[in-house]
């Protein structure tokens, strides 16, 4: 991903909500999956983690994640971590409303 690209998807992530926190847990099995489920669903996502409770940190937790869902983590900006995901599912009504024309 260029830092044109991360730059475009940090800007789309300003007004999204964190979906998930990470705390004491950690990464676990259930959150990997929760993370590949939203990504599949929504392609951009956002993650906090609540910095007083967690075993590690942010930079740390965010390059797990992607590696565990193959994704690219877009930035960490303080507690916050931004996913994103190509998905060819959400895009099959783009082409097919580009062909039309």
């Amino acid at each position: 991903m260029t830092s044109k690209e991360r730059a475009y998807w940090r800007s789309q992530a300003n007004g999204i909500p964190a979906l998930f926190q990470v705390g004491k847990g950690g990464i676990s099995d259930a959150l990997i999956k929760q993370t590949d489920d939203a990504l599949k669903a929504r392609e951009l996502i956002k993650i906090k983690v609540l910095l007083e409770t967690s075993p590690d940190k942010p930079k740390d937790i965010a390059q797990k994640l992607a590696e565990a869902t193959n994704s690219d983590c877009v930035g960490v900006i303080g507690g916050s971590m931004i996913f994103y995901r190509y998905n060819p599912e959400l895009h099959k009504d783009d082409k097919k409303k580009a062909k039309k024309r």
